[in-house]
């Protein structure tokens, strides 16, 4: 068997000697304390900050993202990411106690948390800030080396962001890799110690494979079609403002956006007239102001808009009623904040994912039917309930699978860091956040100290008949 030179494998995949870098960077990195650590977050935390009015500039610039939301749903996010773990790394670190069964008297017993090594992040484009720096807050904390890949589609964020991470950490620590398709390729096939990917589930697979190639870790962060359960107990107002919120926050394209609402009958066009009521209390009273209004952004790109536009018209001519909205201007990329009623479940908008600004509006005679739908499709990301009926909110908790749910608001859960972010099957594998995060980078080692007593002596060969009397005696004290 020939063995491949390393200039080969530098000529074969252009960031193995960046690769190379970090992997003999990552014992270094292993070694160092939660001090040190910590000084590298607040390094990251002061940098940011100072560039604050930069960051707007550079995600304003790839999709037109108002500076109020960047601050809520980019920065305000990863601040306090970064204020938990400077928080509570120190006891994080620290090794973790575990009891020992009777037969192991005279051990002490322990899990310790190292790094896994030389781990790469590979970010969406729909909150590029965000769902970059959290990532890497966490394999940071957990002391890792990183090479981050940011999206393609939002050039000025990763131009940002590469500059940001050049200023803040040693290139042997954590480098950016610009570019797109390829470059991804390219990184997937490097054998990283863990694969963190946020996007769809057609690049999550690939991820997914390249990681099993390599035996590696990984972590998926997927989306799907996110339902709201509305129910007959709601407060349709509120429950109107805070689903309109969610779903047209950042344009629509959020991974944990209500996809769709199931409604009771009964319910439907009160609920239909508060969203409108909404909708023109955030956006503004005409469809002209609503287009005008800068607190509304776009689609990322052509394609993005032309996708789901395609869903809409398709949706329209099968049948369904636009309720509100449903303007659109391909030279802005502009879609419109846009209800759909009179939808059905093999309408063309419940194909996919939307992940733009349309909301479609189900209505549902029983509870029964709405749980027989969410079960009928693969398990979401997220799932909002409303309702101030204790049994009916348990019931759907209990008959239901999701990687999140919040129960009378929408998509502020990923904010508590104290909660595990993640989907389940097509929405995701793994979480993080917090101390997720970090445990997510870490491996968990386990070590054995045995003391003078040994009791597990009596079971050494030669096999004797007090041997195995004794293995007797021992098993049938968990009998």
């Amino acid at each position: 068997m020939r063995v491949v030179s390393m200039d080969e494998q530098a000529r074969k995949n252009p960031f193995q000697e960046t690769f190379e870098r970090l992997r003999a960077r990552r014992w270094d990195m292993a070694r160092t304390s939660a001090r040190e650590r910590i000084e590298r977050l607040r390094k990251l935390r002061t940098t940011i900050i100072e560039r604050r009015e930069a960051l707007y500039q550079a995600i304003h610039a790839d999709f037109r993202k108002p500076a109020a939301e960047v601050e809520s749903s980019e920065m305000l996010l990863v601040l306090m990411e970064l204020d938990h773990a400077i928080k509570h790394l120190g006891r994080w670190m620290k090794p973790r106690k575990v009891g020992a069964p009777v037969l192991l008297a005279g051990t002490r017993s322990q899990v310790r948390y190292e790094p896994k090594g030389v781990v790469l992040i590979i970010s969406p484009w729909n909150y590029p800030f965000q769902l970059t720096i959290s990532p890497l807050v966490a394999a940071v904390a957990a002391g890792n080396c990183v090479v981050l890949k940011p999206s393609e589609k939002t050039p000025h964020s990763s131009a940002f962001m590469a500059q940001l991470v050049r200023d803040v950490f040693d290139p042997s620590e954590v480098t950016v890799v610009l570019g797109g398709a390829e470059e991804s390729q390219a990184l997937l096939e490097l054998p990283f110690d863990h694969f963190f990917f946020t996007g769809g589930p057609r690049v999550g697979r690939k991820v997914m494979e390249a990681a099993a190639k390599h035996l590696a870790g990984v972590t998926l962060e997927l989306g799907g079609k996110s339902p709201a359960v509305v129910d007959s107990t709601a407060d349709i107002k509120a429950t109107a403002e805070r689903i309109a919120f969610g779903k047209f926050l950042n344009g629509g394209q959020t991974c944990v956006a209500p996809d769709y609402v199931l409604v009771p009958a009964a319910k439907e066009e009160e609920f239909l007239a508060r969203m409108r009521e909404t909708i023109e209390h955030f956006y503004g009273k005409t469809e002209e102001a609503r287009k005008a209004n800068p607190d509304f952004c776009r689609m990322v790109d052509d394609a993005q808009f032309t996708r789901v536009n395609r869903l809409l018209e398709r949706s329209v001519a099968s049948g369904v009623r636009v309720a509100v909205g449903g303007t659109v201007d391909a030279a802005s990329r502009y879609i419109a904040p846009t209800v759909l009623a009179d939808v059905k479940p093999d309408s063309p908008i419940m194909e996919e994912e939307i992940f733009g600004p349309v909301l479609p509006v189900l209505r549902y005679e029983r509870l029964d039917e709405a749980v027989r739908h969410i079960r009928a499709g693969t398990k979401p990301l997220a799932m909002y309930i409303f309702s101030h009926d204790r049994a009916a909110v348990e019931r759907l908790l209990e008959e239901t699978s999701a990687g999140g749910t919040c129960v009378n608001t929408t998509v502020v859960h990923l904010s508590n860091a104290e909660l595990p972010f993640g989907g389940i099957g097509e929405s995701g594998v793994g979480n993080y956040h917090g101390e997720y995060g970090f445990r997510t980078f870490s491996h968990e080692r386990a070590v054995l100290r045995q003391g003078p007593l040994f009791l597990l002596n009596t079971f050494f060969p030669p096999y004797t008949e007090k041997a195995k009397k004794m293995a007797r005696m021992a098993s049938r004290l968990f009998e």
